[in-house]
């Protein structure tokens, strides 16, 4: 756990688990690049295969820079520790098989990433794990699901990308009543928006490729728990499967968490904007968006979250190629899945991030073919929202 919290996350982004001092001086952390690190003795080496000494082995074991990354992290969900690895299904996959063992049950939101849900279906049809979708709009929507075999409830919160939300601390009531972990994606709002750990949520997931780097130029992943449990899938899932991240995109992510914040802000600031922009489309059908003062989640999102954030979905009247043509009228916004970039990203859930998905379940999760999802950009709002209205207006 790191020994250098601070009060203000403005500054944990910048400072957390990272002393100068301790790297010859170097203001910015050092990249260490290296596969391995030297012993002074073998009787050094044996204390620390053993677990006697701490200092680091191997680098799918421990690497400094990688260290300070998962300080960071732990330090802004405040969690005991945190861990990175090479993509957010790395984190996701570790955490449900650390939680999990053949014949056991996991509960989930009824709306999930597509790698999220085909997971689940090979951890079903391989391993014996078993899951059923929860809509957890009430109490008895969660609890008509548990098993003696259930061991986690697994949450999105927003879902993507209908961005339904789910109130957490109902989810933690029932949870800590059947003894059942919870685990919470929080992918959409970073930490900044949202802190699942502080309301009773065990574990946190992100996939690190979105908003912690905000720059899209790396695929990571990072969990944050109890230190005792993320110490054990540290040493065993994390090693053994071996889903690490490299030094370099670990540094290219504390690089990036430094602005965190004020992107976050402006990402809030101008989806707000263009949310309400949308609302006057006539071509627009719904939207779907937590800052919505008529959402019936208002409520939830103003519970749980600092800010609605930066993601929007939406769906316009007429068929999939409408909402083909839209996107393919775009100039400045590009047509691109993933999300938390400076620039502003459009993607057809349908037919994209979650195809995998059989066409009756989507439907069930409430994706449709008209529906598509924006991740808003750090560019001018105007700018943005000219651009989304040549090409509604062109259909």
């Amino acid at each position: 756990m790191s020994q250098n919290r601070f009060k203000n996350m403005e500054t944990a982004v910048i400072h957390t688990g990272y002393d100068s001092q301790q790297h010859s001086g170097s203001l910015t952390p050092p990249i260490y690049q290296t596969s391995t690190f030297t012993f002074e003795t073998a009787e050094q080496g044996e204390n620390r295969f053993a677990g006697n000494e701490d200092g680091y082995i191997y680098s799918r074991l421990g690497n400094p820079t990688v260290k300070v990354l998962e300080e960071r992290i732990a330090a802004l969900e405040e969690g005991e520790r945190g861990l990175a690895f090479g993509s957010g299904m790395a984190a996701v996959s570790a955490i449900l098989l650390a939680l999990t063992k053949s014949g056991d049950h996991i509960i989930c939101t009824q709306g999930l990433y597509g790698c999220t849900f085909g997971l689940l279906q090979m951890m079903k049809n391989k391993y014996k794990i078993s899951h059923d979708f929860s809509v957890m709009d009430t109490e008895e929507s969660i609890e008509k699901y548990i098993t003696p075999e259930t061991t986690c409830i697994y949450v999105e919160t927003p879902i993507n990308p209908t961005m339904k939300l789910i109130d957490l601390e109902m989810v933690v009531k029932i949870a800590k009543k059947h003894n059942l972990q919870v685990v919470v994606d929080n992918t959409f709002c970073s930490p900044y928006l949202q802190k699942p750990l502080t309301l009773g949520c065990d574990f946190v997931i992100h996939s690190a490729t979105k908003y912690i780097c905000g720059h899209g130029d790396v695929v990571a992943g990072l969990a944050v728990g109890r230190k005792e449990i993320m110490d054990e899938i540290s040493m065993t899932t994390q090693k053994d499967i071996g889903g690490i991240i490299s030094p370099f995109d670990a540094w290219l992510l504390i690089r990036g968490m430094k602005t965190l914040p004020i992107r976050m802000d402006r990402h809030s600031e101008n989806t707000e904007k263009i949310a309400e922009l949308l609302k006057t489309h006539p071509i627009i059908e719904e939207i779907f968006y937590p800052g919505d003062k008529t959402n019936p989640q208002f409520a939830i999102m103003e519970k749980q979250m600092k800010k609605p954030g930066g993601m929007i979905s939406f769906t316009i009247k007429g068929e999939k190629r409408e909402a083909q043509k839209l996107m393919n009228q775009l100039r400045l916004i590009k047509i691109a899945v993933s999300l938390g970039d400076a620039e502003t990203l459009i993607e057809h859930p349908a037919t994209m991030t979650h195809a995998v998905i059989p066409e009756d379940s989507r439907k069930e999760m409430g994706i449709t073919d008209t529906m598509l999802r924006l991740s808003i950009g750090l560019e001018a709002w105007e700018d943005i929202w000219e651009d989304l209205k040549q090409a509604l207006d062109s259909i």
